[in-house]
């Protein structure tokens, strides 16, 4: 709380977190989370070079910072310093984790759980999932569970058939990057921007969110995201029919060319 009014102020000390002696030279000094942003801003004076935060520091200067990635759906003020993306920054590569057969056609299932946007109904999930396997018939399935899944979901998930399916609670890794490389399309439930960030963001998969519960609301900064996404046929609302959203959105492209001769 004190970082909040020292910032304002202009009063930068390193007594208020542990550092240890950086003896090279560096062009900037990154950070994320509300937690680093104070340090970053007195670091970067220290070694005389620039500041750069990772989403919007709220309760801070803005304009004490060189430059700031901030997502659109955080409305962020018009400013020079600042870049706003359209989705969550984030990094995909692919690790092997599956491995498509010859010839074959993939569709993939990437399920979350209960979060601040709501609560995944069973049921709903189930007839969605029952719902596309009808429509894409033809198609092998992988599926994905996340940390969020509740235990009652993964026993529904079970009763579906797959060609690989990856339940976190048994084994914790991250298959989505693999998915969105070799599927035709990726199914992502409506609670995580960062799963869905990341599949507007790599591949060419067509994308398909899906709603957590009959009449659902979102939060307004969610529903933001979504309808732009949506605006942007980076993503299409399934609502028992397929879209052909495969629209995708370099987030290097954006940095670079946001980047280039300020840093």
């Amino acid at each position: 709380m004190f970082s909040y009014l020292a910032d304002r102020i202009g009063y930068y000390t390193s007594a208020l977190y542990h550092m240890a002696d950086v003896p090279s030279h560096y062009r900037a000094v990154v950070s994320a989370g509300s937690g680093t942003y104070y340090a970053n801003r007195t670091l970067a004076r220290r070694l005389g070079c620039k500041s750069v935060a990772i989403m919007l520091p709220q309760g801070y200067r803005l304009d004490g910072f060189d430059f700031i990635v901030a997502q659109e759906h955080d409305d962020p003020p018009r400013r020079e310093n600042i870049l706003t993306l359209p989705i969550n920054l984030s990094y995909i590569e692919p690790q092997g984790l599956v491995t498509p057969k010859l010839g074959s056609r993939y569709l993939a299932l990437v399920i979350g759980g209960d979060s601040a946007q709501g609560t995944l109904d069973v049921s709903l999930l189930r007839s969605q999932i029952e719902r596309i396997l009808s429509l894409l018939p033809d198609h092998r399935v992988w599926l994905t569970t996340s940390r969020r899944t509740s235990p009652a979901i993964e026993t529904m998930l079970r009763e579906f058939p797959s060609e690989r399916a990856i339940f976190y609670s048994v084994e914790p890794i991250n298959p989505i990057p693999d998915f969105l490389n070799y599927s035709d399309y990726v199914f992502i439930t409506a609670d995580s921007s960062s799963m869905i960030s990341e599949a507007v963001s790599y591949g060419s998969s067509c994308v398909e969110v899906l709603p957590l519960s009959r009449n659902a609301s979102v939060q307004r900064k969610f529903g933001k995201l979504l309808d732009a996404l949506q605006r942007n046929d980076c993503l299409h609302l399934f609502a028992g029919e397929l879209g052909q959203a495969n629209g995708k959105i370099s987030v290097s492209e954006l940095l670079t060319a946001a980047t280039q001769g300020k840093i």
